[in-house]
């Protein structure tokens, strides 16, 4: 499956809203529509409504949490969306953070990177051969399972992971990187992971926030509710420290900071932006998440919507 070059990332109170966005991208022209798994709905739940109620749109998950799900778990979901909507299901996976886990699930957070190593063997033999026969440290796993052509993308944030997604997956997908940052760091290691698998470097997937509104304030109203967690954070502290902002380390985003990240103005100013950013990151895709401001919510989620089919 080739991921499309565009797609949105679409975040809504209630499932129902999220599916009735998912079904007016794809009228809008839309290629693909790419859900995460956090404190609100789960991508995977959502997309199995999705497959059954639309024709078209590729859905790509980005990402689902490994450590609360069991692999063979996540194959049979991912399986039964896959047969309902065949070769429109990208499988996005990652082992989020540590405070996530540990915080709101009461799960150990150790060595994530070998944790997802072990992950994607389990989860790639369930859905290619149709069979599991695994033990490692952390999984041990026998069982007969249903194949499914799902293309297996991991979360990726420093060289480490980025390396590992050149080496195992058939991708890696970004969270609010900058672009430059993609093309020094993430790319290299890709290729050096690829090289050591000796395989060819897989796509990687850009991802940055969308706002297509003149409204500069509205958008940094919307920042703290938003995107406020992520300088929090120090994994994303770390990244953006790497990228050339070390002002991250503080805990809050600065105006450089945002407008690596933030793709903001009218419909000819981000399509502009989107494509230098695609330019200057070397990805082959890229993930943008919607960022409605204003009093109509709806009506500024169109207007992306409009935008980003436009894009092709």
């Amino acid at each position: 499956m080739e991921i499309p070059r565009f797609g949105v990332a679409l975040s809504e109170p209630s499932a129902g809203q999220v599916l009735g966005r998912i079904q007016r991208a794809e009228e809008l022209g839309v290629k693909a529509v790419w859900l995460t798994t956090g404190l609100g709905s789960d991508a995977l739940s959502i997309f199995a409504g999705a497959a059954a109620t639309t024709r078209h749109v590729i859905m790509g998950t980005a990402i689902v949490p490994t450590f609360p799900r069991h692999p063979l778990v996540m194959a049979q979901q991912a399986a039964d969306i896959a047969s309902i909507a065949p070769g429109r299901l990208v499988l996005g996976i990652g082992p989020s953070h540590g405070p996530a886990m540990t915080g709101r699930y009461g799960i150990p957070y150790a060595k994530p990177l070998e944790h997802l190593r072990e992950y994607v063997a389990v989860l790639r033999a369930a859905l290619n051969e149709g069979t599991v026969d695994f033990t490692g440290e952390r999984y041990s796993v026998h069982a007969a399972t249903v194949k499914a052509e799902v293309p297996i993308i991991i979360s990726a944030l420093r060289a480490q992971s980025y390396s590992l997604g050149g080496e195992i997956a058939d991708g890696a997908v970004a969270w609010i990187c900058p672009a430059p940052y993609l093309r020094e760091v993430a790319r290299p290691a890709m290729e050096r992971g690829a090289a050591q698998a000796g395989r060819a470097v897989p796509p990687m997937i850009a991802h940055a926030f969308l706002c297509v509104s003149e409204d500069r304030e509205a958008m940094l109203q919307a920042v703290p509710s938003v995107l406020g967690r992520y300088p929090t954070t120090p994994n994303y502290q770390a990244m953006f420290d790497a990228a050339g902002y070390p002002e991250a380390r503080e805990g809050k985003w600065s105006a450089a900071m945002l407008e690596a990240v933030v793709l903001q103005g009218d419909e000819a100013a981000v399509t502009r932006q989107v494509a230098s950013f695609m330019a200057t990151s070397g990805a082959q895709a890229i993930i943008l998440s919607v960022l409605p401001v204003g009093p109509d919510r709806t009506a500024a989620t169109e207007r992306a919507l409009r935008c980003v089919a436009a894009m092709g």
